[in-house]
């Protein structure tokens, strides 16, 4: 027996390694492959925002980069679906699984080695989409909004005004691009804000950029600089009034320089949009959800403190009872803003400040007033009375003040808890594209053994469309639970528990050596079904 084991151990680890590298090589070109295509998908969303606006290649690249980043966790699980299927293809197709099966080596041991190497890509995913997407997300969405909004290049066309230049609209006739000489040349400055009041006319120029790229220089020839009236700026509110010049300047060539800041491609800061969801990790996430339930529990306490504003005769004695959660909270509140107070000293040590004693939480129970029989009797003559025409409009008027404001309360506190669910959402996303690289696998493997067919034909076919499968159940779980069909705990785990089932019964039929895409096996179990209806019948 021990000589067995000696003999075995050998051979189990070149199996190992040889499974192993079988499927290396397939997940690297497959996962390359994979976020390319999810790369050039999405950018063909921001084409337009990027085409036109002179971008250098690093601007490119980063932008690129960052993407590709971004993408990761979605493309994994797709890699290693193509990868474990053209693996066990490959394996089945040249009977290297069944010699494997013939050593007394089962499928599930098989699965053992690529499975712990799934194992670690998994970790590898979580910490890819906890750490480094929230990061890249963050820096490829700032600068896709910086991008937006830089202007487009410096591009005169034959017949239009050019508006880009702050203050300044340039209109040239023709264009003559083997010498770069530019006919019929009008530019209105409007720089001084008082109106086509100045117009330079030439008949011919050159344009060109100076000072690496930040100034352009127009050379113009043989023109007229036309200045009307006062070409600074107008003070309507004065009432001394200039009378109007008229200046006409003529040229033979004459050099203008324009300043092109504008069209620089400037930063924003960052901190405008690390607030949304997709740059947030699971503890920032945590810490929103929390902040928001503190939001709702601060906006129910002014709520409840409305009782004795609302009603201001009948109840106004009585104490509303709030709910424990609130309750905590309040106290919280108080504790805390108590502890600010007595902290601060130009607060503690003022004239006249008396500290004051905060009560405990069980002291804020409500209390319950008795009402005795004469004052039961003195309700009841006063409700009996008729109420005057003013007094039941005061009533009204004070009714919808009420009812407005609990709708705004309302309406706060869904919004709240929208965004709420909106962070809650994200936090399961994380853990869910990281855990669908072994749902992934667990298809993959057992098909690939199924099938026998490696290369990139069926695999290919059979990753798109249980990928497409996968996509399909993740947006319509997180769409059901943002519109709280489902809860976001099964809204969002729906697609890779389906996954999981579909993985469980392929393993299955692969320990079984089934042939389910042999034409034979659905003629047999059709033949079978057929017999057992006909004694049936008979």
């Amino acid at each position: 027996m021990a000589s067995f084991l000696k003999l075995s151990l050998p051979r189990m680890k070149k199996i190992d390694k040889l499974i192993l590298n079988s499927f290396l090589g397939p997940f690297v070109l497959t996962f390359l492959v994979v976020v390319f295509i999810l790369l050039n998908i999405h950018m063909l969303k921001y084409f337009d925002d990027i085409i036109g606006k002179d971008l250098g290649w690093d601007v490119i690249g980063q932008l690129l980069f960052y993407f590709a980043i971004f993408n990761t966790p979605v493309a994994l699980p797709l890699a290693v679906l193509l990868s474990s299927l053209i693996t066990f293809g490959n394996l089945g197709e040249h009977f290297e699984l069944t010699a494997i099966k013939s050593l007394g080596i089962s499928l599930l041991r098989s699965l053992v080695p690529i499975f712990g190497f799934v194992v670690l890509i998994t970790i590898g995913a979580f910490m890819v989409g906890n750490y480094l997407v929230p990061k890249a997300a963050l820096e490829a969405y700032s600068l896709l909004w910086d991008i937006k909004q830089k202007k487009p290049a410096l591009d005169l066309r034959q017949g239009v005004f050019y508006n880009s230049i702050p203050g300044i609209s340039i209109k040239v006739n023709h264009k003559i691009p083997e010498t770069e000489l530019l006919l019929g040349i009008i530019i209105y400055d409007h720089r001084g804000r008082s109106g086509n009041k100045e117009v330079i006319v030439a008949d011919s120029g050159r344009m060109y950029t100076i000072l690496n790229d930040t100034y352009l220089k127009l050379e113009l020839y043989s023109g007229y600089n036309y200045v009307e009236g006062n070409t600074g700026p107008q003070h309507y509110t004065s009432s001394n009034r200039q009378d109007d010049t008229y200046r006409k300047t003529r040229f033979t060539k004459s050099q203008i320089v324009f300043d092109l800041s504008s069209f620089g491609l400037n930063r924003t800061d960052k901190k405008w949009f690390q607030s949304n969801r997709l740059m947030r990790n699971m503890d920032q996430l945590q810490s929103d959800m929390d902040s928001v339930d503190n939001t709702i529990s601060n906006e129910l306490i002014a709520v409840y403190g409305y009782s004795k504003s609302m009603f201001s005769y009948y109840t106004r004695k009585d104490n509303v009872t709030l709910p424990e959660n609130i309750r905590i909270q309040k106290y919280k509140r108080d504790s805390i803003a108590f502890a600010k107070n007595m902290s601060d000293p130009t607060i503690s040590n003022a004239p006249g400040f008396v500290k004051p004693v905060l009560p405990l939480p069980e002291q804020e129970a409500p209390k319950i007033i008795l009402y005795s029989k004469s004052h039961q009797l003195k309700s009841d003559s006063i409700f009996s009375k008729s109420y005057s025409e003013s007094e039941i409009t005061s009533a009204l008027a004070q009714a919808r003040t009420v009812k407005a404001q609990l709708l705004t309360h309302n309406a706060n506190v869904s919004a709240y808890q929208n965004e709420k669910k909106i962070f809650y959402i994200q936090w399961h996303k994380i853990l869910a594209q990281a855990i669908a690289c072994i749902a992934m696998f667990l298809i993959g493997a057992p098909l690939g053994a199924i099938i026998k067919k490696g290369g990139l034909g069926v695999p290919v076919l059979m990753s798109i469309l249980f990928f497409i499968l996968f996509y399909v159940l993740s947006l319509m779980g997180e769409k059901w639970a943002k519109q709280s069909v489902l809860s976001v705990e099964m809204g969002m785990w729906l697609a890779n528990a389906t996954l999981f089932i579909i993985g469980f019964i392929f393993l299955r039929q692969a320990r079984a050596d089934a042939r389910l895409f042999d034409s034979d096996f659905y003629s047999v179990i059709w033949d079978r079904l057929a017999r057992r209806f006909f004694k049936k019948s008979v």
